[in-house]
């Protein structure tokens, strides 16, 4: 069974920050992509943040969240991070982690990814 537990959301003041942790089971994530989702009612679900499947892990970064979100992938702990920092009202959304199915992937495309976590919550107050 493949399980993507997600941790962290929560609700913080504008400029504040927030981690997100991904806790990976049933696979392995060293050859797959893995990426930030997030989704607000009404909205198609956009992709935040996408790591490549190989060294050196490229990230591909939402134009949205440059310079403020940053993900990390520990390969060996089953663990993909989102440090969120500057976080502004608009942020407002529930926040999926996903694996893709093989090594290959277009990185910020939902459809590259099979696996998803269950969408903690982050809610950012003005």
């Amino acid at each position: 069974l493949v399980q993507l537990l997600e941790s962290g959301g929560g609700s913080v003041e504008a400029g504040g920050s927030l981690t997100l942790s991904c806790e990976v089971s049933g696979i392995r994530i060293i050859n797959r992509c893995m990426a930030w989702f997030r989704q607000v009612p009404g909205k198609e679900r956009d992709g935040v943040e996408g790591i490549l499947s190989a060294p050196p892990y490229s990230s591909y970064y939402a134009d949205f969240v440059k310079g403020r979100f940053a993900a990390s992938r520990r390969n060996y702990a089953y663990i993909l991070y989102l440090y969120m920092n500057g976080l502004q009202p608009e942020d407002t959304a529930t926040s999926y982690c996903a694996a893709s199915p093989a090594s290959d992937c277009s990185p910020l495309v939902a459809s590259s990814y099979t696996s998803w976590g269950q969408g903690p919550h982050v809610t950012v107050s003005s």
